[in-house]
């Protein structure tokens, strides 16, 4: 019973935060420098932990200044937070998000760009657009898997839009994330796969004990005349070895 309503407590505390949030950039967030934008990203997304009641910890490197292309592996759609409070990125994303209720709202305002995957030729237009994003002095973020994962085992790496990074010419940042809890070294609470809908992946997080998201950031590599084919194998590896060695 006490964790129930401490988990209620924390989504009651979550919605006013994020409706506060997304009245704030109705009004405000367009009109702010690129630099204030990704400053305000970042702290908002730290106070979702904090409403959430998760613990983020971040080993590694300090990321690469300036434009960069973050690739991660993909677990929750709490990675996108996780990212932001380490490097705050535009996002490349499934169209769906857009709906969501207030956090649509939000990711869009970010500069996300939405991915039609039922439109076949759609990710030419967004491969497109993140390169021009890129080229335009801005960090984007990617998650090659394509879907998320249980955290257990790493999926296959996608290599289309890795080749706006070597079209732009910008390095990429690997980062290595991982969900634990009071009960175990990858928490179940976390996943969001399936059929899983939203509501029950944020009751599941409110209700977690102890809820940690480790982000491992890895040296940022250049990419030049690199095949992307090779560079998604690389990225792959190298992130699988950084969640192996964690636990």
């Amino acid at each position: 019973m006490l964790r129930r309503l401490r988990a209620v407590a924390r989504l009651g505390h979550m919605a006013a935060y994020l409706c506060f949030i997304s009245l704030w950039m109705r009004w405000r967030f367009e009109a702010m420098d690129q630099r204030t934008q990704l400053a305000r990203m970042q702290a908002w997304s730290a106070g979702v932990f904090r409403c959430l009641g998760v613990k983020l910890v971040v080993r590694g490197l300090a990321p690469h200044p300036g434009p960069k292309l973050v690739v991660g592996n993909h677990v929750s759609w709490m990675d996108i937070m996780s990212i932001n409070v380490v490097a705050p990125s535009r996002f490349v994303s499934k169209a769906e998000v857009a709906q969501w209720p207030i956090v649509g709202r939000m990711v869009t305002l970010a500069g996300t760009l939405y991915l039609e995957r039922a439109r076949r030729r759609d990710a030419m237009r967004v491969l497109g657009l993140l390169t021009q994003s890129l080229r335009d002095g801005h960090t984007a973020a990617v998650f090659p898997e394509g879907t998320t994962g249980d955290g257990h085992q790493l999926l296959h790496f996608h290599a289309n839009l890795l080749q706006s990074a070597i079209d732009a010419d910008v390095p990429v940042q690997p980062v290595a994330i991982r969900y634990s809890d009071a009960d175990h070294a990858i928490s179940p609470s976390a996943a969001f796969v399936g059929d899983t809908s939203v509501v029950e992946s944020l009751w599941w997080i409110a209700c977690a004990d102890q809820l940690t998201v480790h982000v491992t950031v890895m040296p940022p590599q250049r990419v030049d005349h690199a095949d992307r084919r090779a560079l998604a194998t690389r990225l792959h590896d190298e992130i699988a070895q950084a969640l192996s060695s964690e636990h």
